[in-house]
């Protein structure tokens, strides 16, 4: 066997071990593609945590040890999460630097040279660690004395090719209620939140399971709020509807092939996901409509089936039979999280108040829109608080 031939050989065998190219750059996501976009539209957007990035950045490029960078990402990820809640409770209201900063960090451990000769699975527990800490999951930390427990979440921007400097009220929300306490008939009350990714992929994933499993289980909040950016006025979804029916992408630009004449169940554990065409949501709805605000609350009974089409229902027996085509929040990623987590409620027997608010939906970024939003979604948590 000639030089070349063995050359040839020997880096064949190479490329077929577990580390091989193990450092090199993996290719960039359609979210983390818009950057380049984003830091040209919004400069003082994507760059208002930069110090957080630098630092996850310079850590990862020289640090050697395996272990410690694990936890490094993680910790970034929750420095990011916190400074975020710290900057909009201080007056900036605003959920998208949070957003960018989060993909500028997953891109740089994409694309970077790390410290050690990084395997494939290894850089996939870093970018997990920082997604998942920089969405406030490991943030959910309840004060001993909290007597009231309150879990909300919020959604990231979307249809950020329609425009990219798009802000989410719903994500403004969280960030702003994040920790937030205060007292009804009192009692101390505490409100924790979360940031949900809009991808389809993360539902069928399992994610909302995941996180609420434990919740139900172990009965540790008194009452769920997910919440997303909706329509003219404040909805309260009574009933979310188990099919995905919008033709809209995702933040990856994933269509899931479904539409209002072919509506298509979502995922969970690679199977279509197992319940109801529609349940009802637990939330105290007179006691939220008294809170004062700009916007109307509506108790939206509007749903769509197959056979019928659009209708307001007046009991979960009215649509016993039907097929699912639209909930009350739509054929969208909202109503699904909102179906998944009253679903996954039933299934254990969970008594704790579940369901979706629908905020006014704002075009671009309007600070002073979202500000008087959060205001009338606090007001309404707080009164739904006071009926328990």
């Amino acid at each position: 066997m000639n030089r070349v031939s063995t050359a040839l050989l020997f880096s064949g065998l190479l490329s077929l071990l577990p580390n091989a190219n193990a450092n090199a750059q993996i290719d960039l996501d359609i979210e983390e593609s818009r950057i380049e976009s984003a830091t040209a539209t919004l400069p003082e957007v994507t760059a208002r945590y930069q110090g957080i990035i630098d630092s996850l950045s310079s850590q990862y490029r020289q640090d050697t040890d395996e272990l410690s960078v694990t936890k490094m990402a993680a910790r970034q990820g929750e420095r990011l999460w916190q400074q975020a809640v710290r900057d909009v409770q201080s007056g900036n209201i605003d959920d998208r630097p949070l957003y960018w900063s989060r993909l500028t960090m997953l891109k740089e451990l994409k694309t970077a040279k790390s410290g050690f000769n990084i395997a494939p699975w290894q850089r996939e527990i870093l970018l997990n660690a920082v997604e998942k800490s920089s969405r406030g999951f490991s943030n959910i930390k309840f004060d001993d004395d909290a007597q009231i427990k309150i879990l909300l979440s919020g959604f990231d921007p979307f249809f950020l090719d329609r425009n990219i400097g798009q802000s989410n009220p719903s994500g403004v929300t969280a960030l702003a209620l994040d920790g937030y306490l205060f007292t009804v008939a009192g009692k101390k009350a505490q409100i924790e939140t979360v940031m949900i990714p809009v991808r389809f992929a993360d539902f069928d994933e399992g994610l909302i399971e995941s996180l609420l499993t434990p919740v139900y289980r172990e009965n540790s909040v008194d009452m769920i709020f997910t919440v997303s950016m909706g329509r003219d006025d404040f909805d309260l979804e009574r009933f979310p509807g188990r099919n995905r029916s919008a033709a809209a992408p995702d933040n990856l630009n994933v269509l899931t092939g479904a539409n209002k004449q072919n509506p298509l169940a979502p995922l969970f554990e690679g199977k279509n996901l197992n319940g109801p065409e529609f349940v009802e949501f637990s939330l105290p709805v007179k006691a939220m409509q008294s809170a004062q605000g700009k916007w109307k609350v509506n108790d939206n009974h509007s749903v769509t089936t197959l056979a019928k089409g659009a209708f307001d229902a007046s009991s979960l027996a009215e649509l016993e039979s039907a097929t699912s085509v639209e909930g009350s929040g739509g054929g969208y990623l909202s109503n699904e999280i909102s179906y998944r987590a009253v679903l996954l409620g039933q299934q254990l027997n969970s008594q704790i108040p579940v369901g979706h608010i629908h905020t006014p939906r704002v075009s671009g970024y309007d600070a002073e829109t979202e500000a008087e939003i959060l205001a009338q979604v606090k007001a309404m948590v707080i009164a739904a608080a006071a009926s328990l």
